[in-house]
């Protein structure tokens, strides 16, 4: 499973706007990413309900993810970890704003 760790850097956690972008990122990567902090299960990061209510506060550390059983062959793989990345870079730039 491809992973990716960030850490949260939105003043308010990811709620409201900056939870909004961050799952609109999600979604137009086309790819199902599971964002989880320690000692919880992962949610479903395209739904801002989820994101929302899993209480990501700011400086909490996350780890986003993509099933490998979703991807198909290395170039896939590859995009993944792009995608997660990229992800990853978007929560610890929302703290600038």
């Amino acid at each position: 499973m491809p992973t990716h760790k960030a850490v949260v850097t939105a003043t308010i956690g990811l709620h409201a706007r900056p939870a909004a972008v961050f799952v609109r990122a999600v979604a137009a990567t086309g790819l199902p990413v599971t964002i989880t902090k320690p000692g919880t299960g992962g949610v479903d990061a395209r739904s801002l309900l989820h994101v929302m209510t899993a209480d990501f506060h700011h400086g909490c550390e996350v780890e986003l993810g993509i099933d490998d059983s979703l991807l198909s062959g290395a170039q896939s793989e590859e995009r993944a970890k792009d995608v997660l990345r990229t992800l990853g870079e978007l929560l610890e730039s929302q703290g600038a704003e």
